[in-house]
């Protein structure tokens, strides 16, 4: 019996302790169970909480001093080009739509699960079309009402930019109409993300589909990074194979469960703050106006002064011909990826 009334009062004060350890902002580890007693976690579960601190076992805490508030996501789509410069065909041989159908699909299944861990985080999905079918339009409003976030579809009108388009490129060669939309649409975003936007926003193009965790990953890892570095970033979803083809020094930081690496280059698709677009404006617009060789190039003059990072491995992968360098992302199951978004 006195066994027993030991056994029950150091439950008891082992109770009150890691009380105390939670309200002081500590963590209390069972090594010997891998067990957090104070989150009722287990060591391999995500221990972060988001928004005041990061925890990676074993390197401990990071302070979050920048807080994530708000993601507006700016989604472009175009159903009826398939590839914007070059004719060949892409990984799966379906028509652009169904490209367009699946990306949107990963990207509001990544979005549910980011809601989930972030219920106080504004999401607000914003797609950018330009001349997409009347059916295709349809299903993609489908697909926004089921996911229960705020969104909005607007068609491009081309002739808002046109006069701003310069109508050759750096090759001296005559701008594409496709390449014209393209830049359009690009600008379009653009000023939706300066006007609407209170925090980060992700470009992203409709050919990328995204890991269920995507989102939830590029969020925390924003905030971990950006509060060791005391500055804003950019964050590219996909670990480009370009990446592997040439041998460039970088830096190497630890986000949730990826480890993410400094780049120089990245195509149209990535997450910033309005910060980082507000101080780099003309630069972003400069992309919009004129077409550069290669066509990034304004993008990649940024992350000369800015950290743009990617992770490894992939957390999207870019649906192009299969021996595009800026195609799909290596190590990764592709086809079972393209499998789990096709009922959308």
């Amino acid at each position: 019996m006195k066994e027993q009334n030991n056994q029950k009062k150091n439950n008891f004060f082992r109770k009150i302790f890691i009380k105390i350890c939670r309200i002081l902002g500590y963590e209390l580890i069972d090594q010997s169970n891998f067990y957090v007693s104070t989150q009722k976690k287990n060591l391999d579960e995500n221990l972060s909480i988001q928004g005041k601190k990061s925890i990676n076992v074993p390197l401990g805490e990071t302070k979050i001093s920048r807080r994530v508030n708000a993601l507006t996501v700016i989604f472009r789509s175009c159903t009826n080009v398939n590839m914007l410069t070059q004719n060949k065909k892409r990984l799966f041989d379906q028509k652009k739509s169904e490209y367009t159908f699946r990306s949107l699909n990963s990207l509001i299944k990544s979005l549910k699960h980011a809601k989930i861990s972030f219920p106080k985080i504004e999401i607000d999905v914003v797609v950018i079309d330009h001349n997409s079918k009347k059916e295709d339009l349809e299903q993609i409003k489908k697909q926004l009402n089921k996911s229960n976030f705020k969104n909005s579809i607007i068609s491009l009108d081309v002739n808002e930019f046109l006069p701003n388009i310069k109508k050759l490129n750096a090759k001296n060669e005559k701008v594409t109409y496709n390449q014209i939309s393209n830049m359009s649409n690009i600008h379009k975003s653009l000023l939706i993300a300066k006007n609407q936007c209170s925090d980060l926003v992700y470009f992203v193009e409709d050919d990328y589909l995204h890991l269920e965790e995507t989102i939830h990953e590029m969020i925390l890892t924003y905030e971990r990074i950006s509060s060791q570095l005391s500055r804003e970033l950019i964050l590219c979803p996909a670990d480009y194979p370009y990446l592997y083809t040439k041998i460039d020094s970088t830096n190497i930081f630890l986000g949730t469960d990826k480890h993410w690496r400094k780049v120089e280059e990245t195509l149209c698709t990535f997450l910033t703050s309005k910060i980082i677009l507000q101080k780099y404006w003309d630069k972003f617009v400069s992309m919009c106006n004129f077409e550069h060789y290669p066509f990034e190039q304004p993008l990649h003059d940024i992350y000369k002064s800015e950290y743009c990072l990617s992770p490894i491995p992939s957390l999207a992968i870019h649906l192009t011909n299969i021996n595009s360098i800026f195609g799909l992302s290596p190590n990764m199951n592709w086809k079972k990826i393209w499998e789990e978004n096709k009922n959308y």
